[in-house]
């Protein structure tokens, strides 16, 4: 029998109310009332909260958590403080989905908030039907990225050199969008940049000697987005077996040469 004396969650009503007349999808509100049992249950505001452990009171995929919480932070329902993720607390700001919007988006106009949760929505099932035709390697994602199906131009070396000009904003913007549970980028200092540099450099070499084109931001992004889909543990705090935990990644272990490889050569995939 759940009894107030075994632990209870101080939540304003007026969130509560809010949160009942909202227009949710049962994996969103799943999700929502997890997390608000994870911060507020402990008397905390925001707190890092990893996908299994909401998987774990949800009874949800990690995945289908991930998919939830991202589409949540989109409508600023969840809000995120570097790694920590909580309540956005300003009830006003949360945007509802209205599923006949969503499935009326042919002749109706919507907010560019709902075309972007959509728009997450279609990649998804981009995805699964490439699983279907079997593209499912990092080769598909982490290899060559063709431009609009145009062959590309030769390149020299004046286009080379120009090339390897480091994107370093918007590396970091992709990662933040991309890999929004990992910690977030808050000192750009040389030794990170150089770091970065030496990373964008190695895949620049790589990519003309093996495709003849440039490494691009576009690559970049589909090396993240390879990791945001099929290697979750890296954006989670894990046991060690020891008593305590392995520490989520970031961006400093994703430029690393270890994790590249080990991505290309589909290593470091989540276990089935």
């Amino acid at each position: 029998m759940a009894e107030i004396e075994n632990g209870y969650t101080r939540v304003a009503n007026e969130l509560l109310e809010s949160l009942a007349s909202s227009d949710l999808t049962a994996r969103q509100l799943k999700v929502m009332l997890a997390i608000v049992r994870k911060t507020y249950g402990f008397g905390k505001k925001v707190d890092r909260i990893s996908d299994s452990q909401i998987a774990e009171v949800t009874c949800l995929s990690r995945q289908n958590v991930n998919k939830a919480k991202n589409e949540l932070i989109t409508m600023h329902y969840l809000i995120l403080e570097g790694n920590k993720i909580g309540v956005n607390k300003t009830v006003s700001d949360w945007i509802n989905q209205s599923r006949d919007t969503v499935s009326n988006l042919k002749t109706k106009n919507v907010s560019k908030l709902e075309t972007d949760v959509v728009s997450r929505l279609e990649t998804h099932k981009r995805n699964i039907l490439k699983k279907k035709e079997n593209i499912t390697t990092s080769k598909d994602v982490v290899g060559k990225f063709p431009i609009e199906n145009n062959p590309s131009p030769s390149v020299n070396k004046s286009q080379s050199k120009k090339s390897e000009a480091v994107p370093y904003q918007a590396m970091i913007d992709a990662y933040h969008e991309i890999l929004p549970e990992m910690s977030r980028v808050g000192v750009l200092r040389d030794s990170r940049k150089s770091k970065m540099r030496t990373f964008w450099q190695r895949c620049n070499r790589e990519y003309l000697k093996s495709h003849n084109e440039p490494f691009t931001i576009e690559n970049w992004k589909g090396y993240l987005n390879y990791i945001a889909n099929h290697c979750r543990w890296m954006t989670e705090d894990r046991p060690d077996g020891k008593g305590g935990y392995w520490r989520a990644k970031n961006i400093d272990y994703l430029i690393t040469d270890k994790c590249y490889v080990f991505v290309k050569e589909d290593r470091a995939n989540d276990r089935s």
